[in-house]
């Protein structure tokens, strides 16, 4: 007689069920071994039971094939989630376009362009949509215009301020420095007065050694008087000279 069939559901009785884990146990591996070598595959079992005692099978390293079993499943995971974040980026890209053609197709509604098709009631609600953005750009180019204003006026007096208070610092300065009558000589009135001086000193000079020449009577003396009174009227003719030069210079300049 066959054995029947075995209800899968967990067993109650811990003596029966530690006796089913053994036998199911050995059996899972023996079928994991002969897998491995009929098949030529790479296969690795690990069974822990309800105590926490390890079982363990692997056809090769158990490490490699963890890591061979990790890098799988992350590549699975992230080529899934790769293909779900592009097919969540292509709905939004998707979306954004629609966006972008119904804005365009605003823009030229609002421009005056494009408006076959539409109704006589879209029309006013068009036309109402563009009295009021008018009336807001007025409105703006008013204030605008205000601020601008109140700006130049206050600009204005503070530069009237600016001008009463220099005002006042040159009359400050007037005050602290009177303005006096006396007007310096220029430069030609100054030769001339040097010239003057210079010829009278000279005329006095030869008056003097003429009355002492008389007084003492002697020709040494007259020669040198002579003498003296060349020399002296020499220097008068070399300042007359450099007075000439000094006012042709001042003519030029």
């Amino acid at each position: 007689m066959g054995r029947g069939k075995v209800e899968l559901k967990r067993i109650e009785n811990s003596s029966n069920r530690q006796v089913t884990f053994s036998k199911r146990r050995t059996g899972l591996l023996k079928k994991a071994k002969e897998l491995s070598v009929l098949c030529d595959a790479e296969v690795a079992v690990i069974i822990f039971s309800n105590t926490g005692k390890l079982s363990q099978f692997s056809s090769c390293d158990m490490n490699g094939t963890l890591s061979k079993y990790n890098k799988c499943v992350d590549s699975t995971e992230t080529a899934v989630v790769e293909h779900k974040t592009e097919k969540e980026d292509s709905t939004m890209v998707e979306i954004l376009r629609d966006e972008i053609a119904k804005l365009e197709r605003k823009k030229q509604k609002l421009l005056g362009k494009d408006l076959k098709g539409l109704s006589l009631k879209e029309l006013q609600n068009l036309e109402k949509q563009l009295n009021e953005g008018l009336l807001s750009v007025t409105k703006r180019k008013e204030e605008l215009v205000t601020e601008q204003l109140e700006q130049s006026r206050v600009q204005e007096q503070r530069v009237m301020l600016e001008n009463e208070t220099l005002r006042r610092q040159v009359k400050e300065l007037r005050s602290l420095f009177p303005v006096t009558e006396n007007v310096v000589p220029s430069y030609l009135q100054y030769q001339n007065i040097e010239r003057n001086n210079t010829f009278a000193l000279a005329g006095a000079s030869s008056s003097n050694l003429a009355s002492n020449s008389g007084n003492d009577g002697g020709d040494s003396d007259n020669t040198l008087q002579l003498g003296f009174l060349n020399d002296v009227h020499h220097k008068g003719m070399v300042s007359e000279k450099e007075t000439s030069l000094n006012d042709s210079e001042c003519a030029l300049l």
